[in-house]
């Protein structure tokens, strides 16, 4: 099925339920949004107590990064960081398309809790820059808030990047530390939370009685090849993976990418997994942005993983010589082991690259081509060696490189 969808249990109240199907400002003030300022200190003790993690990817205690920009020497800022750069995700432009208020009121919340005087809402997409402007147009945030457009790449979320474009650079990382926190917009201490982040802080304040659930809950984009739907989904942390397949037609799944494509590939027994950042670490994976890509018995692994590789390299910033060559390297090697071309020494190589290269780039890019590459030889450790017995016919024509398996419309 091709959708959106709530596995919340009833009466719990989530992202992906806009007032009247449509959020305008006095829908969103009439189930208690933009509620005024009271304490904000102990909103924050809230989202410490429930353990709200950062919806961004690196899945960071939301509290700590508050308590960081609050604690630093003012003048501070916020940015709601709408960029999403893996191509499997649409949950932060369906937010700030759909739901531009609750994203909003988290921006002036976040505010209020760091001490901030100035607020940004960065992002690419045209139609979500309509709706939040058309929704600060609406409302009047005790803090200023202004929109800032970037080009949408793989690298333009990451957030020294996020900064330097705020700053008026390029939307490329730069060299840390120093980190937001401690020196960003304008040099001033700066905290980038992603917009799904904010909104639950949003949905915590106006419901305080449901933070638990709201700050355990994920949006999660599910996508998989085939004649199967894509799907946005709102679900309660620990759902099991296979549920969420079924969801949107593709049981029959045999494998998954994890967290975009920085969770890696799994194999055998990833209809077990939780949807949960502690769980899916264990496993080997990672929960990342939370979009989730399944891949059916007529699907090639090594394929796909060269697929997602070729993309990464060709969206590097090419800041870092370690990460151009790297991530060049680890493609180039897969694309000829999808065609039957490896070397003798390919998995041996791909191995070691795997396991060196992580953490050496400025970004996550890097780590994510290398978690790629591991866990394709984790799960699936005979497959390249089979590709050079024998014709792949799923690897027969040359992968594309843009990731437009992985790409999912805004539903």
């Amino acid at each position: 099925m091709t959708g959106v969808y709530s596995l919340l249990p009833e009466g719990r109240h989530g992202l992906l339920a806009p007032p009247g199907g449509g959020e305008d400002v006095d829908g969103y003030l009439a189930v208690g949004g933009y509620a005024p300022l009271v304490a904000p200190d102990r909103l924050l003790d809230r989202i410490a107590a429930t353990g709200l993690r950062g919806r961004g990817g690196a899945g960071f205690p939301a509290a700590v990064k508050l308590r960081a920009v609050r604690d630093a020497p003012g003048p501070r800022v916020v940015v709601a960081n709408g960029e999403e750069g893996e191509p499997g995700s649409v949950k932060d432009r369906w937010l700030l398309r759909h739901r531009p208020h609750v994203v909003l009121d988290g921006v002036r919340l976040a505010a209020a809790m760091t001490g901030a005087e100035r607020g940004f809402v960065y992002l690419s997409d045209d139609r979500a820059e309509q709706a939040v402007r058309q929704a600060l147009a609406e409302s009047a945030p005790e803090v200023r808030i202004d929109v800032v457009r970037t080009q949408h790449t793989y690298v333009a979320g990451e957030e020294t990047a996020v900064v330097r474009a705020v700053n008026g650079g390029p939307a490329l990382p730069t060299a840390k530390p120093p980190r937001p926190f401690e020196s960003g917009v304008g040099g001033a201490p700066t905290l980038v939370a992603n917009v799904e982040t904010l909104a639950r802080v949003a949905v915590m304040y106006s419901r305080p009685d449901e933070a638990d659930s709201v700050a355990g809950a994920h949006l999660v984009t599910l996508s998989g090849a085939g004649a199967a739907g894509a799907a946005l989904a709102e679900v309660p942390a620990g759902t099991h993976l296979k549920v969420l397949a079924d969801l949107c037609g593709h049981g029959t799944a045999t494998a998954v990418v994890l967290g975009g494509m920085f969770g890696g590939l799994y194999g055998e027994g990833w209809t077990d997994l939780p949807l949960d950042h502690d769980g899916l670490k264990e496993a080997g994976g990672a929960l990342g942005c939370g979009a989730l890509h399944f891949l059916h018995p007529e699907d090639c692994p090594v394929g796909v993983a060269a697929e997602a590789t070729a993309y990464l390299a060709a969206q590097s910033a090419r800041q870092c010589g370690v990460c151009v060559s790297g991530t060049g390297a680890l493609a180039a090697t897969l694309t000829a082991a999808a065609h039957g071309e490896a070397g003798h020494d390919s998995v041996d190589k791909l191995r070691r690259w795997s396991q060196q290269l992580p953490g050496r780039g400025a970004c996550g890019l890097l780590d994510a081509a290398a978690r790629i590459v591991g866990s394709l030889l984790a799960h699936f450790p005979d497959r390249i060696d089979a590709h050079r017995r024998s014709d792949c016919p799923a690897c027969a024509g040359a992968a594309p490189e843009d990731g437009r398996r992985f790409t999912v419309p805004v539903p």
